[in-house]
């Protein structure tokens, strides 16, 4: 039975795979659709088999590290981004996971494929926009959280006109994707604290003027999300003097206040966790003070019957912090006018 065995083709070196691929992905613009597409799914599956192993050797990290000095010397990187909409679903989710491994690859003490992205950084609004495209948004949406890891480029996105689209993507109708975009933008405003307070130090009035959208909107997923995300990064020591910023603002106290009093318990406890520090503020502006005190009678009513869980530690704590935030406000006296 000899006369059957057909050798096995020779397995391709990271150098022949990473033409294959670009070549494979130049073709979608020149020969058949299906055949393209069906060599550059082969050619993306061959690439994730060589970066993560076969399930029974482990992958050959020297293969793995000319695998990404390759695909950044071939230019690789940009045809897979520009291609995504062009990709099946397979082909996607395999580029998804080939992403994750080379952005982490090391040549030299350099991360050689977010060195690229530095010097293309079109990639990066190019991902963004694709939040647009229902079809591909989750996966640009992987790609951007993986490239959002590294400073630089958080940074790049940050700073970027298309930064703005988040808040638009954030009340998009299809929930996948305002969840993904969502968590999109609590890594844009959580993994790098310094880069962030630089960025709501230089850009605060514009930020907050859209985000106060997001803690408005009509989305439950959206006004929870961001009510949340918003004392994550407000709390964080970096933070403290935008922080301090926005508790002298009446206009987010009297979000705040609305929010307390919102159906929804989630929405409510969340609010509290932010209204607690407009009333902790030692150095309360007037303004700030006069709608504490001639809405005194119906915050303490919002807060006392504000809904605690069933008596574990996070909800003793809550109770704790209820009552002096109430105690507060009740103690708190008019500021007297100054004499004309």
């Amino acid at each position: 039975m000899s006369f059957f065995f057909k050798p096995s083709r020779p397995r391709s070196t990271p150098s022949d795979l990473v033409r294959e691929i670009k070549d494979s992905l130049l073709a979608l613009d020149t020969r058949t659709v299906a055949q393209a597409l069906e060599d550059v799914e082969k050619n993306i599956a061959s690439m994730r088999q060589m970066l993560s192993g076969d399930g029974e050797a482990e992958p050959n990290q020297d293969q793995v590290s000319q695998i990404a000095y390759e695909i950044c010397k071939e230019d690789a990187i940009s045809l897979f981004v520009h291609n995504l909409p062009n990709l099946g679903w397979d082909a996607r989710k395999d580029l998804v996971y080939c992403w994750t491994i080379l952005l982490r690859q090391t040549i030299d003490g350099n991360y050689c494929c977010v060195d690229y992205i530095e010097n293309h950084l079109e990639l990066l609004d190019f991902l963004v926009v694709c939040y647009h495209n229902q079809q591909i948004a989750l996966s640009c949406g992987s790609m951007l959280r993986e490239c959002i890891k590294y400073q630089s480029l958080a940074k790049y996105v940050l700073e970027s006109t298309s930064f703005e689209l988040f808040f638009k993507y954030c009340e998009l109708p299809n929930f996948d994707i305002v969840s993904d975009a969502l968590a999109t933008f609590k890594d844009l405003l959580t993994k790098h604290e310094t880069t962030v307070s630089q960025y709501l130090s230089a850009h605060y009035e514009q930020f907050f003027e859209h985000y106060e959208k997001l803690l408005t909107s009509s989305n439950y997923v959206t006004k929870r999300q961001s009510l949340k995300l918003l004392s994550d990064f407000l709390l964080e020591p970096p933070n403290a003097q935008i922080m301090k910023r926005y508790i002298l603002e009446v206009r987010y106290l009297k979000t705040m206040m609305d929010l307390l009093k919102d159906k929804r318990k989630n929405i409510k406890i969340s609010a509290f966790h932010i209204f607690k520090v407009f009333v902790a503020n030692p150095h309360k502006p007037r303004e700030i003070i006069e709608v504490l005190v001639e809405n005194r009678k119906e915050l303490c009513m919002l807060l006392d019957n504000l809904p605690i869980g069933k008596g574990g530690e996070d909800d003793e704590q809550l109770e704790e912090e209820k009552d002096l935030v109430i105690k507060e406000i009740q103690s708190i006296s008019r500021p007297r006018r100054a004499l004309s």
